[in-house]
């Protein structure tokens, strides 16, 4: 086979490569640095950074109960949603 009828046989490709590769170039020209929008969204990142570590820091000190009336948690709510009664004592005779 001719160079040129390979490249035929290929052209469609060869076209959306040169297309994808245009485009991402106007992309990377056209979008702004990496410092101008850490510039503009470090106060979203600051206070983002201070709730997650006092979410760690006060997370240690107050533990909520991991069992309600000897289930363990959510397990009632599992029972709610699959349809099943409350645990339902019998009177035992």
């Amino acid at each position: 086979m001719d160079v040129s009828e390979k490249l035929l046989k290929y052209r469609y490709h060869i076209t959306i490569a040169i297309l994808f590769s245009l485009l991402f170039s106007l992309l990377i020209y056209g979008a702004p640095h990496f410092l101008s929008i850490l510039a503009y969204f470090w106060p979203l990142f600051a206070s983002t950074t201070v709730f997650l570590v006092s979410i760690i820091a006060f997370g240690g000190v107050s533990k909520f109960s991991t069992e309600t009336h000897g289930e363990k948690a959510g397990e009632g709510l599992l029972d709610y949603v699959a349809g099943k009664p409350e645990h339902i004592q019998e009177a035992q005779y």
